[in-house]
């Protein structure tokens, strides 16, 4: 498969954050949201009567347009995490990998004809929302969770989910924790997680129900939460099960070290595409490009098998969206090869998945992740 790599610009867009971005909270308590603008860290303790709340909050200032302002351009700007193993994450030589960064990448091949249209921003948690408001980023890829009050109350629009995840825990087996540990057992421990997401919320919450006390520490850099776990600081770290496989594949000083509870996610975390609210044709060009890998997968159709696609091998459905005879592409505002480039130069979702997930020990068969045709969540509207 023929994968066109960006270059991520970390530096560049980092300067860009800080003179562009009005930093604002993005989820979990108004006291360590706010907390964390000043310090690394902040602490609080989660017993039966305090919980956090949800309360994202941005001013929003994009108008639509989208599509034809990035067409302009010329460059896709997409946020990203920067720091999520295995979603996006910033190698030795500036490059993004990850699902999140391939899916950029997917939206530029559909928008520009070019895969490596994109410029790469990375974002903590508390910038990324405002990112895609002020119209510092097109589209966020940032492994940002769907939730009610982000679709309505802080003005967000959300994309297919690309993976569906939940939260879980890692702590130390020396500490006596194994995969069968559940969350009762965290009792009097040191939890550490992102600043201003919903992890932050639900252990807090979950910690109310169960009537168990944690210090919860926040931080505003993943990165930051591994190292202060990795440095004994915390006794136990939590995030999206996927982020925990991740650090775990790539950070464990020894096999068996580290330790991911319980089986049961204690929460749903569908993750995906954001985007400003009230552009309809943009979301519909971001929330196709996702349907197209996913089609292109229920065909089996990969990268290697787009000509016969286009010709008709794989049946109407695939031609007509690859930009043959009956296509739509053009109805959009794209080129009628829009979804054939996506496809050629990215992959459809398996291979984004196996280039990506698959390494970390991320197994897609009898996950929620799934094509419907096997059981899973993932389902695509018909091309036509």
């Amino acid at each position: 498969m023929t994968r066109i790599r960006a270059r991520g610009l970390r530096g560049a867009a980092a300067s860009l954050v800080a003179l562009s971005l009005i930093v604002a909270a993005c989820g979990g308590s108004d006291d360590s949201s706010d907390d964390a603008s000043d310090d690394a860290s902040t602490e609080e303790t989660a017993s039966d009567d305090s919980a956090s709340g949800d309360s994202d909050s941005v001013e929003v200032t994009q108008d639509g347009g989208t599509l034809a302002a990035v067409q302009a351009r010329g460059t896709l700007n997409c946020g990203v995490s920067g720091a999520a193993v295995a979603f996006s994450y910033t190698q030795a030589d500036g490059s993004m990998e990850g699902i999140d960064a391939d899916y950029c990448r997917a939206v530029a091949a559909a928008v520009l004809g070019d895969a490596d249209a994109v410029e790469f921003t990375s974002l903590t948690a508390a910038e990324r929302f405002t990112a895609v408001q002020t119209g510092a980023v097109d589209v966020l890829m940032r492994n940002s969770t769907w939730t009610q009050s982000r679709d309505t109350e802080v003005g967000m629009d959300f994309g297919p989910t690309t993976y569906y995840d939940g939260q879980q825990l890692m702590a130390r087996s020396a500490d006596g924790f194994s995969g069968s540990s559940s969350v009762d057992e965290i009792d009097g421990a040191t939890v550490c997680t992102n600043a201003g997401t919903t992890t932050e919320t639900n252990i807090s919450e979950l910690a109310s129900i169960l009537g168990i006390d944690i210090t919860l520490t926040t931080f505003e850099d993943y990165d930051q939460v591994v190292d202060a776990f990795i440095a004994g600081t915390c006794d136990v770290i939590t995030t999206d099960g996927s982020g925990l496989v991740g650090r775990k594949a790539a950070q464990e000083p020894n096999a068996g070290d580290w330790v991911i509870f319980p089986a049961t996610p204690i929460s749903k975390e569908p993750l995906g595409p954001v985007y400003a609210q009230n552009d309809s044709q943009w979301a519909d060009v971001v929330n196709w490009t996702v349907f197209a890998t996913l089609i292109a997968d229920e065909n089996g159709v990969a990268s290697s098998d787009v000509d016969g696609a286009l010709a008709g091998d794989f049946g109407p459905e695939m031609s007509r969206l690859m930009g043959g005879e009956g296509e739509l592409q053009t109805v959009m505002g794209l080129s009628a090869d829009a979804f054939y480039n996506v496809i050629s130069q990215v992959g459809n979702y398996q291979e984004i998945w196996d280039a990506n997930l698959t390494p970390v020990g991320l197994d897609r068969a009898g996950s929620a992740n799934a094509s419907w045709t096997d059981g899973g969540l993932m389902y695509a509207p018909p091309a036509r």
